[in-house]
């Protein structure tokens, strides 16, 4: 209808003109056949994409509604899995086009004692209004009394088992994007918590939800502390060892900050136990390391002049064995939080702000050394990864890249540790929650 009242306006326009438009119309209507026609080729089963979610189409939706929302349970274990689970419920509702509404963390760590789990609010460590402006147009948290209450909570049930597949768990959300639940206010999501749901969702994804994550005010100012007091014992190793710091940074600044490595130092007990097991399950000698091993990779490092400040991030049961931070090779100034005195800022802490003080001290470090089958090693490459990408830089492999990342329980090709980076282009979250030896500077 609309193409003949185009035709019969043609009679009632000037001969130079009607040549121009009949060329248009004829354009417009080849370019409709020709859609008509591929659509259904390009269109594909989403049951068929094995779970992975493509975030570029997402990115046609304008903005994140503010009137509909996501609720989920109470999210626990470790600071890391925390904040997994805390980025999988965002783009949960990034998917279903809802803001989420701001979850409660937990601040202590127990893993089958849910009674003994302390709820802590996720504006208490994190920076809710530099998260939201940060994530602006791609995800969004909500506050409680955004919700209006005018229509009862949908609530949806996560499935569960084996039988619950990654398909079958996309199909739902598929489901209740545009199903009965679109007239809900609130939806809430019942059952497992986020950690545990399927993953749908690319490296690329979580990276941008965590480079939103600021901690609040107090925590920070402990961080820079932290951060403050090691620079000093290099500063001071330095002038023991009769050199200068007197230099030049890269960006004309006069005496930069004195450089140091952070070592995340997995040697306790139950963690060797746990992972001689993995080893021998999965056929591999890549994934424990003994202390005199990590000394021996870490020493092989030649990326900062020495002497050299190495902060041992550790779990609480080794501060008291002085044993750590001897042994180290000469030029390697080892330092724990004990030996640092910075204990008290530690001890007046919950486990979670204790874990995302460390966190920062290690992803701030010049150079950091981890484990590649540790999530929060995992995360804090991921981080430092995802700032060089935000320099343009696609490759840490070459000299003076800067962040350097080192994995100690592999070995690389000179021998040492093996650099490493995120695989930016992982479809899923697979290796960073669980762990891979399969690791790259790439």
């Amino acid at each position: 209808m609309n193409i003949l009242l185009e035709l019969k306006h043609l009679k009632h326009v000037s001969l130079p003109t009607r040549p121009v438009i009949c060329k248009g119309l004829v354009i417009v209507i080849v370019l409709i056949v020709l859609r008509a026609i591929v659509s259904p080729f390009l269109a594909g089963n989403s049951s068929e994409k094995e779970g992975f979610y493509d975030s570029a189409s997402a990115d046609l939706v304008p903005g994140v509604r503010r009137d509909k929302f996501i609720e989920v349970p109470q999210i626990i274990w470790g600071l890391n899995n925390q904040k997994i689970a805390f980025a999988r419920a965002c783009l949960t509702a990034r998917f279903l086009n809802r803001s989420l509404l701001m979850p409660s963390l937990s601040a202590s760590l127990f893993y089958k004692e849910v009674d003994l789990l302390r709820p802590i609010t996720f504006d208490k460590v994190f920076d809710f209004a530099k998260f939201n402006a940060r994530c602006q147009g791609f995800v969004r948290l909500a506050r409680y009394s955004e919700v209006s209450n005018q229509t009862k909570p949908f609530k949806l049930q996560k499935g569960s088992g084996r039988r619950w597949t990654v398909e079958k768990d996309l199909d739902q959300l598929l489901q209740y994007r545009r199903g009965e639940a679109e007239d809900s206010e609130v939806i809430e999501i019942i059952g497992k918590h986020p950690f545990l749901w399927p993953d749908h969702w690319p490296v690329k994804d979580y990276a941008k939800i965590f480079d939103c994550l600021a901690l609040v005010p107090e925590i920070e100012t402990e961080v820079v502390k932290v951060i403050s007091k090691i620079r000093e014992a290099g500063v001071k190793a330095r002038h023991d060892a009769g050199l200068s710091h007197n230099k030049h940074a890269k960006d004309g600044t006069i005496n930069p900050p004195v450089p140091y490595i952070a070592v995340h130092m997995r040697i306790e007990k139950d963690w060797m136990m746990h992972c001689k097991k993995w080893e021998q399950r999965s056929n591999s000698n890549e994934i424990c390391s003994s202390k005199e091993e990590i000394i021996h990779k870490v020493s092989q490092i030649s990326d900062l002049r020495r002497p050299v400040v190495v902060y041992l991030a550790v779990a609480d049961s080794l501060l008291e064995d002085d044993s750590i931070t001897s042994g180290w090779r000469v030029g390697m100034v080892a330092f724990e939080k004990k030996r640092l005195g910075v204990t008290d800022i530690y001890n007046r802490q919950p486990y979670l702000i204790k874990s995302a003080i460390d966190f920062e001290v290690c992803a701030r470090a010049d150079v950091f050394v981890g484990n590649s089958f540790s999530t929060f090693s995992n995360l804090v490459v991921l981080s430092r990864t995802q700032r060089l990408y935000n320099m343009g830089e696609a490759s840490s492999c070459g000299e003076n890249v800067g962040l350097s990342c080192y994995a100690y329980n592999v070995i690389g090709d000179d021998g040492g540790p093996q650099r490493w980076m995120t695989d930016m282009s992982d479809t899923s979250l697979q290796n960073l929650s669980y762990g891979t030896n399969n690791v790259s500077c790439h």
